[in-house]
């Protein structure tokens, strides 16, 4: 059963973009999987997998009602040197989670299905107790909405331009280098960033090159400039982690698209910082 949670998780947390959401269904999933009093289950897995997507949506629904602010971002998950690798290959990249925000849970879950984890379409119908035909315009229907949110091309934490682009990152904003800034940055660069019910950010959104540049600069030299960065990998994308002594106050996942930053996610709430490496 162990075994079990690992496979699991990546389909709970990809609908859900929270890791502590997606072990909470699990685990609710698989009490109630014990504990069932029915005839023995032909496939297991099918029927485990089937009730975290359908419980997951559920917990979705109800969780993006909650949601007040402008911006919310997904919990990001540790992908380099993880301990458990079959859990953390089908992890969706963090930009793609981003995305995926502008579907319902449903249209995110046939799509995950259909672009994560292979699935045929009848293999999607049997999952959602549907038709074939009503699977086809679910995901149909969900790549319509995508298609107007095109996630572009990100180097990974595995390329060693990422690396060596990061580490060129960190030199610049350090020294407050407003030119070299320039150069490191898309023309629409935008900035997202996420302080949960705990803490304010300085502006949940910044499009821009010049806002871009003003805003970091802005939020190195008041809060960052004391703490130490490390760079690292989370949801498969180039990170910047910023620590006080051991505790990690706030992480930049980077989307780098022709050797520029296109996208810069900011996750300061402290729930979504219990990031496990």
């Amino acid at each position: 059963m162990d075994n079990y949670q690992h496979i699991l998780f990546p389909y709970a947390y990809n609908i859900l973009g929270s890791a502590e959401d997606a072990k909470d269904t699990i685990q609710d999933v698989m009490t109630k999987y014990l504990s069932r009093v029915s005839p023995e289950v032909e496939n297991e897995k099918a029927y485990l997998v089937r009730g975290v997507i359908n419980q997951s949506i559920n917990v979705k629904k109800r969780k993006s009602k909650e949601v007040s602010s402008q911006v919310w971002l997904p919990e990001p998950i540790a992908t380099e040197h993880a301990d458990t690798p079959i859990e953390r290959k089908d992890v969706l990249t963090y930009s793609m989670l981003v995305l995926l925000e502008k579907l319902k849970p449903r249209e995110r879950a046939v799509f995950i299905l259909r672009e994560a984890f292979d699935y045929s379409h009848k293999e999607i119908a049997e999952a959602f107790d549907c038709s074939t035909d009503n699977a086809r315009s679910i995901l149909s229907r969900a790549k319509k909405k995508l298609s107007r949110h095109q996630e572009r091309k990100t180097l990974t934490q595995d390329s060693t331009d990422a690396q060596s682009f990061l580490n060129r990152y960190i030199e610049v904003i350090q020294k407050g280098d407003t030119k070299a800034l320039e150069q490191l940055m898309a023309d629409d660069i935008c900035i997202k960033a996420d302080g949960g019910e705990k803490v304010n950010v300085v502006r949940e959104i910044t499009i821009g090159k010049s806002d871009a540049i003003e805003l970091m600069l802005f939020v190195y030299k008041s809060f960052q400039s004391s703490q130490a960065i490390k760079i690292s990998s989370l949801n498969h994308q180039p990170a910047l982690l910023f620590y006080y002594g051991n505790r990690l106050k706030s992480c930049q996942v980077f989307e780098l698209s022709n050797n520029k930053i296109a996208q810069i996610y900011s996750v300061i709430d402290p729930e979504k910082l219990r990031i496990s490496f």
